[in-house]
């Protein structure tokens, strides 16, 4: 019994750091860019600089909504990225590849981080919280549930339809 205690301690650890650290770091840098060093005017800066060298002459107007679009894109990239991760820690090293329970718990784990990464967005000097944003971010994180969901449901079916052959 001592054997099976002393064996578990080393996987579940490998487990830990395998799946959950991902995660962890992710959360981490969605911290690090909810504050001023991600804001709007500073993202700005490097995004105009990559659009002027391709394209010179691009009107102040463009490279602002160049700008706005790249940054809500980030925000739905980011929320799938974090849904994706927490996913793939839920499954762990289960024999199952897909469990509703799974992308319920990682759409809400998600979903709760946007929501709390917009309030600390209103306590910096220069950004602000939106509930949009926060509906944009869980819209990323649906989005590649969905996804994962009917990956899943395509292999399986797959897998039936050559088993009937």
């Amino acid at each position: 019994m001592a054997e099976n205690v002393d064996s578990a301690q080393p996987r579940l650890a490998i487990t830990i750091v395998k799946y959950w650290l991902p995660v962890l770091l992710m959360i981490g840098a969605m911290y690090y860019a909810s504050t001023d060093v991600f804001s709007g005017e500073n993202t700005r800066n490097v995004i105009e600089r990559i659009v002027l060298w391709f394209k010179p002459h691009t009107r102040e107007h463009t490279l602002q909504q160049i700008n706005y679009v790249a940054r809500k894109l980030a925000h739905f990239t980011e929320y799938a990225l974090l849904a994706a991760l927490l996913f793939r820690a839920f499954r762990a090293d289960s024999v199952w590849r897909w469990r509703l329970r799974w992308a319920t718990f990682s759409f809400n784990i998600a979903f709760g981080w946007a929501l709390l990464d917009e309030f600390h967005q209103t306590f910096t000097r220069t950004r602000g919280g939106s509930i949009y944003d926060s509906l944009l971010d869980a819209s990323g994180a649906l989005f590649i549930l969905a996804v994962i969901g009917l990956v899943h449901s395509r292999k399986k079916s797959g897998v039936r339809s050559q088993e009937s052959e």
